[in-house]
């Protein structure tokens, strides 16, 4: 297990390493590992100590922790590493480390996990910590999208008709610095204060509706509640004000809808330039407090 200085950095002589990965969370308890309950993490870690050869489960922390039935295409985690196992990755081969780790974990994860990446992480670098924003989508098909079956598992098939407009409305008003304790699962000393950077819905094409959401952090059930407040008002149950109303209020709100999870996805991790990281570690650090 790694030590860490007040930065998050690795200390000693372990080498930190980013990787990036995707995943169909269709049949994972979510991201964090749990007893007797196949997750993310704890595929992951397996594999990794599998790979590494490591004696004791290899630690990851990741960018953001998936709920159950939460999918990921651009999931981050970072993992300390002794180096001279890193090294060895290769064995025989010319390929570096990174590749090599990529490889070998593609023959022993699932199908539904796929890492596309291995790197050295630059100094400062900290998955969760050092993150400008998460980016996700939500997908839902009404009665006037195209229903497609090969696409069932990361889309939800609404029975009502949906006012795209009223909806991408509704979500807009709800952008910026403000507390959003109203649409999240609290934690007992944890701040529900978030910067939304962007709720916005589109139609698709093929008629889907397609919600995007980033925001510097998201604290629990935070997306699918989001999104769940301005479908009513796409239904036209609710007037366009009502999700505004309802986060003035900045406690639980009872009447909103927690989406189903398997419409949506991580698509992407952001992070500032390799010499503001460090600093982004700290700040974000005495803001939330730690892990």
């Amino acid at each position: 297990m790694s030590e860490e200085n007040a930065s998050g950095e690795a200390v000693g002589a372990l080498l930190r390493v980013r990787i990036d990965l995707a995943y169909d969370g269709t049949h994972f308890a979510g991201w964090a590992a749990q007893p007797g309950l196949r997750t993310v993490q704890g595929e992951l870690t397996a594999a990794l100590a599998t790979v590494l050869r490591s004696p004791e489960p290899v630690r990851v922390t990741v960018a953001g922790r998936t709920d159950a039935g939460v999918h990921a295409r651009g999931q981050v985690v970072h993992a300390d590493l002794d180096p001279r196992a890193w090294a060895e990755l290769p064995g025989r081969s010319d390929r570096e480390p990174g590749p090599s780790l990529v490889s070998r974990l593609g023959g022993i994860l699932p199908h539904d996990i796929v890492v596309r990446r291995a790197v050295p992480a630059p100094k400062g670098f900290d998955a969760r910590f050092a993150a400008l924003e998460r980016r996700y989508v939500y997908r839902i098909a009404d009665p006037d999208a195209v229903r497609d079956p090969l696409r069932r598992h990361d889309t939800v098939w609404w029975r009502k008709p949906l006012d795209v407009g009223a909806m991408d409305e509704a979500a807009r008003s709800l952008v910026g610095l403000r507390d959003f304790a109203a649409f999240c699962k609290q934690r007992e000393g944890a701040t529900t204060v978030r910067t939304l950077l962007d709720f916005s819905w589109v139609r698709l094409d093929d008629g889907v509706l397609a919600a995007t959401v980033r925001a510097d952090a998201f604290c629990h059930s935070m997306v699918r509640s989001l999104v769940g407040a301005v479908v009513p008002v796409g239904e036209g149950r609710r007037e366009r004000d009502w999700p505004k109303a309802l986060q003035e209020r900045r406690d639980r709100a009872l009447g909103i809808h927690v989406m189903p999870a398997h419409g949506l996805s991580l698509e992407e991790v952001v992070y500032p330039a390799d010499d503001a990281l460090a600093a982004r570690s700290s700040m974000t650090r005495a803001r939330r407090g730690p892990a």
